[in-house]
């Protein structure tokens, strides 16, 4: 999942729009048996990898989520008014491979935007990531539970490992 942010909104890169995503994602990683498992906030967008039974129950979660944020947004910023440029887009993870790709893309997303604006990438783990906040109380995302996340990724992981 994708959502991005209008022009006018301020970077979400700064410590006041984080610690106002933090508690969006704290009250909204666990919602109509959606799981917000990985995230990578950018300075315009935000990734999400998540686990939903049903295009219904994602949907409602993710407009939750939004408003979360969107009202958090709003609030740091003193302003009113929409926050996201549009609705969210989605891509279903069909395979391990491609959910393994999925997250060391989201999680690695920071290199990327680095590399794009020909800047040394960055070494370590992102701190506008879930990663920078696996130990976190209480959690900013839920512990994924389906195979695919849980085990297949892994695996893939593995595999790749063990080909190189």
């Amino acid at each position: 999942m994708t959502v991005r942010i209008r022009a006018e909104v301020w970077s979400l890169r700064t410590h006041r729009c984080f610690r106002a995503l933090k508690r969006a994602f704290i009250r909204g990683c666990r919602r109509f048996g959606f799981r917000l498992v990985h995230f990578s906030v950018q300075r315009n967008h935000v990734h999400f990898i998540v686990e939903a039974p049903d295009a219904h129950s994602l949907g409602r979660a993710m407009k939750g989520l939004e408003v979360r944020m969107a009202r958090a947004l709003n609030k740091v910023m003193r302003r009113r008014g929409p926050v996201f440029a549009d609705r969210y887009h989605g891509y279903f993870l069909a395979s391990p491979r491609e959910a393994w790709r999925a997250i060391q893309y989201v999680l690695q997303n920071w290199r990327v935007h680095a590399e794009r604006e020909r800047r040394p990438p960055p070494a370590g783990v992102d701190p506008w990531s879930s990663d920078g906040w696996r130990e976190h109380w209480p959690p900013l995302v839920a512990e994924a539970e389906w195979w695919m996340l849980r085990v297949g990724a892994r695996r893939a992981e593995e595999e790749v490992s063990t080909a190189a």
